[in-house]
């Protein structure tokens, strides 16, 4: 019998099914984690400012990428790469902390608690429900507005950008100092080998501005490249949950809880799109298996000592490198858990490299703005405010909950209630408690 010749791991992964094989599953691995080895230098980078240790966070976020990307292996096995998110980190770090003056430990006690909810609403299949309650539109938005935002956090991070300035919120920075302009070179090297679809062009370009840096005397160098990664013991199990569950705590919860929602879902859909992997129908069969891979990785990341984490974008990647099963994700995994012993170079790259890369990200988020309806101010209006109060308010949540609000409000105003799906009004409700309890300081 044929089928008793093939490899075990090929049977396990389906590789025939999906038209595959080990050559194009290693590369798009290998892919996928040049595409998106940056999250290992810039989610410590944003974290700092919460007061978390960065080589700590650095081996808090190998291994919370590696545990979300092997489950999403072996249990859901898709090629999609697991690691923190972009937007929910800044969340975090410069809202929740630095501007409402929370503890970190406390907003990491908001992130097991989503996790939790996440892992209860996927088993009971209340997750997929709402995911198809929220509109296509709105989905759009959330990605241009949080692009915007990180846009912002790296203009100021590498010094492009002041903040607070006599007479203006902010104004331009000394553009001729050596930071910023290795910044501007950060920021062309990785856009020059984009458009040329050079693998791992963010992480070249970051390492790259790196060594120019040393170089430059910049920023110091680490005194060695290559090490033992630092102990978790200062950020594992800090997670503050009597904090994160007092009443004035809840809408950091909400907000952490509907930022990973709609992240999620927004990229299972996308990405699975783009390896064929959806029905008729354009739904992934089979959701919650990803669904729940996601809700396994932010239930034990803020263990680990990190924050929200999901399937990655830039799993996109591997899969335009041919990239079909969870053997992909296996790649990735491992290649996460072997850079754990290069954290001293990691934890040495400097706001001008790191800064540029959340402008790159900004600017790749931004895209589907041209999907939004213009024609129809019921869905351009929630639109408009998500996108411009994420940005104008320097909060994800706030933009975010303006757009799930308004978008049911004008539709009955308009007397089009019926287009409005019932887990809408859910998410409504959810997000009209964020400026009940929200806390005004």
């Amino acid at each position: 019998m044929t089928g008793g010749k093939k490899p075990t791991v090929g049977r396990f992964f389906e590789f025939e099914r999906h038209g595959t094989g080990y050559r194009k599953e290693i590369l798009a691995g290998v892919t996928t984690f040049l595409t998106m080895a940056y999250i290992i230098v810039v989610n410590p980078a944003i974290l700092e400012a919460a007061g978390i240790p960065k080589g700590p966070s650095t081996t808090a976020t190998i291994l919370a990428a590696a545990f979300g990307t092997v489950v999403m292996a072996l249990y859901a096995n898709r090629p999609f790469a697991v690691a923190p998110y972009m937007g929910e980190n800044a969340f975090i770090a410069f809202t929740v902390v630095k501007v409402m003056g929370y503890s970190w430990q406390a907003a990491l006690g908001a992130v097991f608690i989503a996790g939790a909810l996440f892992t209860v609403l996927t088993a009971l299949k209340v997750r997929s429900w709402l995911a198809e309650a929220l509109p296509l539109n709105l989905k759009f938005s959330f990605a241009v507005g949080i692009g915007l935002f990180l846009t912002f956090i790296g203009l100021n991070e590498t010094g492009i950008v002041r903040l607070g300035v006599p007479g203006a919120p902010v104004s331009l920075g000394n553009v001729t100092g050596t930071a910023p302009l290795l910044a501007v070179f950060c920021f062309f090297a990785i856009a020059l080998l984009s458009v040329r679809r050079v693998p791992g062009a963010i992480l070249i370009g970051m390492l790259a501005t790196t060594f120019l840096s040393f170089l430059l005397g910049a920023s110091p160098a680490p005194e060695r490249w290559v090490g033992l990664p630092p102990g978790l013991s200062p950020v594992l199990l800090q997670v503050d949950l009597r904090a994160a569950l007092s009443p004035g705590f809840f809408p950091v919860v909400l907000t952490v809880f509907v930022m990973a929602f709609v992240d999620t879902v927004g990229t299972l859909i996308g990405l699975s799109a783009r390896a064929n992997l959806l029905d008729g129908d354009g739904n992934l069969p089979g959701i919650e298996k990803p669904m729940l891979a996601d809700a396994l990785a932010t239930t034990v990341a803020p263990l680990l000592g990190t924050t929200t984490t999901g399937a990655f974008i830039e799993s996109a990647a591997g899969i335009e490198e041919g990239g079909r099963t969870g053997f992909t994700a296996l790649v990735v995994a491992v290649l996460f858990l072997l850079s754990l012993f290069f954290a001293p170079l990691f934890t040495a790259v400097p706001p001008q490299a790191y800064g540029a890369v959340l402008v790159v990200i900004g600017s790749y988020m931004i895209a589907p703005v041209k999907r939004l309806d213009f024609e129809d101010p019921t869905e351009l209006i929630p639109c408009f405010l998500t996108i411009s109060l994420i940005s104008f308010t320097y909060n994800i949540g706030v933009g975010m909950t303006a757009g799930i609000i308004s978008y049911p409000l004008l539709k009955v105003l308009c007397g089009r209630w019926r287009e409005v799906p019932a887990g809408l009004w859910v998410l409504a409700l959810l997000s009209l408690s964020f400026y009940v309890y929200y806390p005004y300081r």
